[in-house]
């Protein structure tokens, strides 16, 4: 999943002034910004920094027109407000502004998203498909039985969490919407079109939602993560290509990538989570971590608002109803551990390695309170190699390819199959790939249960997936089976699979 990952667990304390946020609200207002100066000249200040994205997170009990006055006297230009979880996003060129902005009375927390100053780029390709061959094709066709998709046969994923047999019974509502947060979504593909709901799909880029004809989806030779994504999780059964996890549901794409980097930054993801919370979706799939910083540490002012912006988020999406699944991540990170070496961070600019304990500084969105955090496993049911774990972090795991577990398949590919850009089908791997899986069962238990909430959701994932337990060997990076010896736990609950394997047909029954 590229630097595409995420991860949670649930030792994540919300600081006081989010359990006011979670308790009292913030202003019943639309999530449009007033004037930024409400009218008022600006002192003068510097301007001859950098210019940054910041968010502005605000007390519940002060007005937010006394922020917005000393936003702008500080430099700083509103883009949006999103007065029901008290975020501001802003621009501003003066170095000082953070500092400066975090001393206002109403201020609870303030800090750049990014590390490099806003800019145009052209646009690239992550370049990590490997793209199903005519020929790869073929042979999946004359493989397939009576009611598969084309391409069904090689979708041993889809297998492995009884999704074939699920389908028998129920292919989801299309009443239930799965929102994809990612880098957009190919609504043309034929696999897709069928499924895809344009009215719940924006572009979310900068931090105001867009909804122009096709905003949403990927840019111009552009990644094609977030289609693949939502291929796993609603790809149609109508006789073309592959099928998803819940075929009847419908699918929104919610991009959030910047251009030509596939960086997801802090105002870009806020803004889908309200906007999946604002537009009836029901669950989101978050297979990324927010950039710049693999982990945000709490100690670090800059880190902890952009963790305070995202936890108002995903808890306003939660209090609306949404679900959000998140991907625990592709660096093999134990993160039960209290000691991470994370190298990749700030990942915009220059990284420098830093050891962190992710009890105190978390990786988002997964890592945060009420998302579901998932593992991932291939073919032949261990842990993937690269798949991130942890006991009571991960909550449960899912099909996500491992290239060392090889499936007896006409293609003999132990990746994932789904559907990619320019109609085509592309084989990837990675706890991105695992997530979906999730989305998609959790599509079925809304559909099947169309009363529960976010909570209940979550538990019944847990209670219909099927655990392994710890097993003996484990692959590593270099395809060795080596003694599983960071796997804690039992049969019940443990660090690579949490409480199980999803099952798809368990969730129908």
């Amino acid at each position: 999943m590229a630097h595409l990952g995420s991860r949670r667990t649930r030792v994540l304390t919300l600081p006081v002034g989010l359990a006011l946020t979670a308790s009292l609200g913030f202003l019943p207002t639309s999530a449009a910004s007033a004037a930024p100066s409400d009218g008022l000249p600006t002192a003068a200040v510097s301007t001859d920094g950098p210019k940054l994205s910041y968010v502005v997170n605000t007390t519940p009990v002060h007005s937010t027109g006394v922020v917005r006055r000393a936003i702008a006297a500080a430099g700083g230009t509103i883009v949006t407000s999103h007065d029901r979880i008290g975020v501001i996003v802003v621009h501003s060129s003066n170095p000082d502004f953070a500092k400066t902005i975090r001393n206002t009375p109403g201020v609870e927390s303030a800090g750049a998203t990014r590390t490099a100053p806003l800019r145009s780029v052209a646009t690239t390709e992550e370049g990590s498909t490997e793209l199903l061959t005519a020929e790869e094709a073929a042979k999946a066709a004359a493989a397939a039985g009576p009611g598969q998709e084309p391409l069904e046969p090689n979708q041993w994923d889809m297998r492995a969490i009884q999704a074939d047999e699920a389908s028998k019974i129920n292919d989801g509502s299309a009443s239930v919407t799965v929102g994809v947060i990612d880098t957009g979504v190919d609504d043309t593909h034929e696999d897709l079109k069928a499924n895809f709901s344009r009215e719940q799909s924006a572009n979310c880029v900068g931090g105001v939602a867009d909804t122009t004809e096709g905003a949403w989806r990927p840019y111009t030779d552009g990644s094609d993560h977030g289609t693949h994504v939502a291929g796993t999780i609603a790809a149609a059964r109508n006789g073309i290509g592959v099928t998803g996890v819940a075929p009847g549901v419908k699918v929104a794409g919610i991009k959030v990538s910047e251009p030509g980097t596939s960086l997801f930054y802090t105002e870009a993801v806020v803004c889908g989570f309200v906007w999946a919370a604002e537009h009836g979706i029901e669950v989101t799939n978050n297979s990324y971590y927010v950039d710049p910083w693999y982990f945000n540490c709490q100690d670090d002012p800059d880190q902890k608002a952009l963790l305070d912006a995202l936890t108002r988020a995903t808890k306003y999406a939660e209090r609306k109803g949404v679900l959000n699944v998140a991907a625990a991540g592709n660096e093999n990170y134990d993160l039960a551990s209290h000691e991470i070496l994370d190298p990749s961070s700030p990942n915009d600019t220059t990284p420098g390695p830093r050891t962190v304990d992710p009890h105190k500084c978390f990786d988002i969105p997964t890592q945060l309170p009420g998302v579901v955090t998932v593992s991932a496993t291939g073919v032949k049911g261990f842990k993937s190699y690269y798949s991130s774990f942890g006991l009571g972090v991960a909550d449960v795991s899912a099909p996500g390819g491992d290239r060392w577990q090889i499936p007896a398949t006409p293609d003999a590919n132990g990746r994932v199959l789904s559907t990619v850009l320019n109609g085509q089908y592309g084989y990837k791997q990675g706890t991105s790939m695992a997530t979906p899986h999730v989305a998609g069962v959790a599509a079925l238990l809304k559909s099947t249960h169309p009363k529960a909430t976010p909570a209940q959701l979550q538990e019944l994932l847990k209670a219909q997936a099927v655990n392994p337990g710890c097993p003996s060997k484990v692959y590593n990076s270099a395809g060795q089976l080596v003694d599983a010896t960071t796997c804690k736990g039992d049969s019940k609950v443990n660090g690579y699979y949490g409480h199980g394997v999803v099952n798809a047909l368990n969730a129908v029954k």
